[in-house]
Parts: structure tokens; C-alpha cells; sequence
């Protein structure tokens, strides 16, 4: 089942001037790893500008902004093929499990003058069951010791 759908797009301009203007940009906006794979990507706008679009996407997805939360608790990795995928971390973590989120897929793309992303955020059946599982324990230990 979905919980949220998000979707994104920026003028890549707009972040190479960040970039330019604001030496802090990166390293306030993405976690080690995720610099890492833009220094391997030779620090291409058009990359950096694609991770940001897909934060923000994967924020509208969860329906919460960024004013719980700080950036780097939301990282867009890559895989070994090069598929970008979702890691949350910390707080936000905290709250996909508190509203049994589960997986956040990711798409990003960009041309010459734009990135853009779109995430899918789906309600996590296993979390919930688990939940509801540990509640049922609980209520038929409660009723045990009523009886006896």
C-alpha cells in the first residue's frame, strides 16, 4: 500500500550557483558516503542537483518537510549498478517507523538544465503486524492474569 508519492524539480543553475556561493552547501546538505559518490561523479552539477531533487522528493513522499529533521538523516545512495536508493537515519528513521513506512523507492533523472525525482513511500505491513502482534501478547497476558 502507498503512504506518499513526492516529486521534485530543480533548475541545475540553481545549484551550481549554491555551490559556488555557499562552500558549506555540500557538506550541510549530504552525509560522507553520499559525497563521496559525487567526488567520483567529479563533483558534476548535474548529479548533485539530482540528490537534492530526490531529498526533497523522498520529504514530500513522507509528508513532513524538512523542519523535524536535517538533511543528512536522509541519504540517497546508490547501489553497485548505480540505482539510487533511500537510507534514513536518526530521527526521521525514528518517524517512517512510527507511521510504519517501509520501503521509499526512488527515481532521478536530469538533462541539461534540470534534475528531477520522484519517491514512492510505502506503508510497511510487516512493521504494522508487528505492532498489532505485540499488542494481542500483551492484551492476552493482561487477560491470563485477570483470570487466575
Amino acid at each position: 500500500m502507498i503512504y506518499g508519492i513526492g516529486t521534485d524539480i530543480i533548475e541545475i543553475s540553481r545549484v551550481k550557483r549554491a555551490i559556488e556561493r555557499n562552500s558549506g552547501f555540500i557538506n550541510r546538505l549530504f552525509s560522507e558516503e553520499e559525497r563521496e559518490y559525487y567526488e567520483y561523479r567529479k563533483w558534476n552539477p548535474q548529479n548533485i542537483a539530482g540528490g537534492f531533487s530526490a531529498k526533497e522528493a523522498v520529504l514530500k513522499a513522507i509528508g513532513t518537510g524538512l523542519h523535524k529533521f536535517k538533511w543528512k538523516e536522509l541519504e540517497i545512495m546508490r547501489d553497485t549498478n548505480g540505482r539510487p536508493f533511500v537510507r534514513l537515519n536518526g530521527k526521521l528513521k525514528e518517524y517512517a517507523d512510527n507511521n510504519y513506512i517501509g520501503l521509499i523507492h526512488i527515481s532521478v533523472t536530469h538533462c541539461k538544465e534540470y534534475a528531477a525525482a520522484t519517491a514512492v513511500a510505502e506503508v510497511s505491513i510487516e512493521k504494522r503486524w508487528m505492532d498489532i502482534e505485540s499488542m494481542l501478547i500483551t492484551a492476552n497476558a493482561d487477560i491470563r492474569r485477570n483470570i487466575h
